[in-house]
């Protein structure tokens, strides 16, 4: 534990004199991992650091990174905040105009692009940017691209500035060790916008004593479960608060961070890293989740079988320890079997060595835990905002409760509204919006930060969450509406891509429904469809009508009387980052409502 002046200088410090010699972090090359140990990886902190220095960035200034994870994201994420400067992460798939508002918002003076695709985004708006003062690259950028700035504004690579760096090094051998003396607990470490679904990102301004008390209130909360014998596979936007707080996890737990090359190469990257511990989003397990099913359904008959006699068996099994029971002797043994025979597969998937997942960012279905589970793939959901700089609440490893965050992390503390709102308190919380003073008193008060969310505790104290406020329907005839609720029970169909539920002042509920044509590929025959029909082709069949109606069914029969959903529309333009969803892969419910405007109307004419 980190007494005294908390600062992510001091907390790297400390870590370098616990463990010099283990893994920092890794990252792949030619399908091996290569390393850092904590010596290495803080002696390449303080060489980024110098050349920052030598290039004129100053104490205070704000630097903002344009960015895929990579390991070089961190390292010069981690320069900055112990140069005592600001980093400001903005998401890889913004667009233009998005960029330019963070970048003149925030007053960032330093701009880290990761390669040409993403300078040559914001050439054409950096022009506004008055502040602007250096221009770095993580990979080379083209001679095309350069000579479209290099005369307007100072340009680094990452090499050139590795090189300046060990040069500055020589002369001033004590620079960062000066930064981490006089770092101040109150200094903004980040300023990191909320990829919000509705209006203008916000910036959380996120204090050093903020940031490290997080990591702590992680630590204290695992209690030496996670230690230095562990290992995480990075592969989160880092430029989300959730996957910023996996790479600083090092710090804390003494493991290693290993970079993934790509989301693309995950599956691949988990055979070679063999990762002990991961953090995920819902989306990610969703995926997973779809992609067993196919395959179950792509089966013989005998494996399908084999398949549900073993999920039989693992129910009765958990079942029996989620009620503190002793399974009997041979439910033991039936779940020993089939744990081997079937769900060996599944876990073997993710490297084989997995003990924990951690899920954050937004609700889980609870089926899709209980399914995981089975295959010894443990699931701790967790809860937290970018204003509480991820996690503040996190399911104990000593008993999870599917369809609950779990319990409050450390000095968290936890109270409701009148409205059931959930209302935080710690030291781990944002200062306050940038520039924001009218959202910044609307959130915090009195100490409190009003999250947005709804909910409540459960008998035995695990936090469970019902809603996002702004998401609450009201019907016409007066009844509240969680969405939320039902879009996760569609999670577990294998049909259902997407569903997003309608009915603001209307008297019934209708859906949107999202479908993709991996998920019918085995039926195609039985659809009348070619092989190489389009997602068009399969909305407009009645037989695939059909289907969605019988999911939707028994959606219903899980949902009270004014909760079900009474139409439904089919839509075929794919759910992505560049139309519908969030960085953090939420849904833009206000989006998809005006989108399909139309389509909507048509359901209550």
């Amino acid at each position: 534990m980190l007494q005294g002046t908390r600062t992510l200088g001091r907390l790297l410090k400390l870590r370098v004199q616990k463990t010099p010699d283990r893994y920092a972090i890794g990252w792949i090359e030619n399908n091996e991992v290569k390393n850092l140990s904590f010596k290495e990886y803080k002696n390449t902190i303080e060489i980024l650091a110098s050349a920052f220095h030598k290039i004129g960035v100053t104490v205070g200034d704000k630097v903002a990174i344009l960015a895929q994870t990579c390991k070089e994201w961190h390292l010069l994420d981690m320069a900055t905040m112990c140069s005592r400067c600001c980093l400001v992460p903005v998401y890889p798939s913004y667009l233009p105009e998005e960029i330019n508002y963070i970048f003149n918002h925030s007053d960032s003076s330093v701009l880290i692009v990761e390669n040409d695709k993403q300078m040559e985004k914001v050439i054409s708006v950096m022009k506004d940017w008055k502040n602007l003062k250096i221009v770095i690259s993580i990979n080379e950028l083209s001679e095309e691209t350069l000579k479209k700035f290099r005369n307007s504004y100072p340009y680094y690579s990452y090499k050139e500035l590795l090189r300046i760096g060990k040069d500055e090094l020589k002369s001033q051998p004590d620079l960062l060790e000066n930064y981490i003396q006089n770092q101040l607990p109150e200094e903004t470490a980040s300023i990191i916008y909320t990829s919000g679904t509705t209006g203008e990102p916000k910036g959380a301004v996120v204090t050093q004593h903020a940031m490290t008390t997080m990591l702590l209130n992680v630590e204290v909360t695992i209690k030496g479960a996670f230690n230095s014998n562990d290992k995480t596979m990075v592969f989160l936007p880092l430029s989300h608060v959730l996957g910023r707080c996996d790479s600083l996890l090092p710090l804390v737990f003494g493991w290693q961070a290993v970079y993934a090359e790509s989301l693309e190469k995950l599956v691949d990257n988990l055979q070679v890293v063999k990762p002990t511990v991961m953090i995920a989003v819902p989306r990610i397990f969703e995926k997973i989740y779809s992609a067993i099913m196919e395959q179950v359904n792509h089966s013989s008959l005998f494996e399908k079988q084999a398949f549900k006699y073993a999920v039989k068996v693992a129910e009765k099994y958990f079942s029996k320890i989620d009620k503190d029971l002793s399974p009997t002797a041979s439910e033991i043994l039936e779940y020993k079997i089939v744990s081997k025979v079937v769900f060996s597969k599944i876990y073997n998937r993710f490297g084989g060595r997995i003990r924990y997942f951690v899920s954050g960012g937004a609700p889980l279905s609870p089926e899709i835990i209980k399914f995981l589970r089975y295959a010894n793939l443990t699931i701790l959901e967790g809860y937290g905002l970018t204003e509480t700089i991820a996690p503040c609440c996190l399911n104990p490893l000593s008993k999870q409760v599917p369809g609950t965050v779990g319990r409050p992390m450390g000095d968290v503390q936890f109270s409701f509204g009148p409205d059931k709102e959930i209302l935080i308190k710690s030291e781990a919380l944002m200062k306050e919006y940038y520039k924001n003073p009218e959202a910044t008193a609307e959130t915090l008060k009195d100490g409190w930060l009003y999250s947005g969310d709804i909910g409540e505790f459960t008998p035995d104290g695990y936090l469970r969450i019902t809603d996002r406020k702004k998401d609450i329907i009201i019907t016409s005839g007066g009844k509240n509406v969680a969405p939320q609720k039902i879009e996760n029970l569609a999670k577990t169909k294998p049909h259902i891509s997407h569903l997003v539920v309608v009915g603001e002042k209307k008297n019934y509920l209708t859906a949107l429904v999202g479908i993709e044509k991996d998920r019918f590929l085995s039926l195609l025959e039985e659809l009348d469809l070619p092989s190489d029909c389009s997602v068009v082709d399969l909305a407009q069949s009645s037989k695939v009508k059909e289907i969605i109606q019988n999911e939707i069914n028994e959606i219903n029969h899980d949902l009270a009387q004014f909760e079900t959903i009474k139409k439904f529309t089919i839509v075929t333009e794919e759910f992505t980052t560049d139309n519908f969803l969030t960085p953090s892969l939420k849904i833009k419910r206000k989006v998809v409502v005006e989108r399909y405007k139309e389509q909507i109307e048509a359901m209550y004419a």
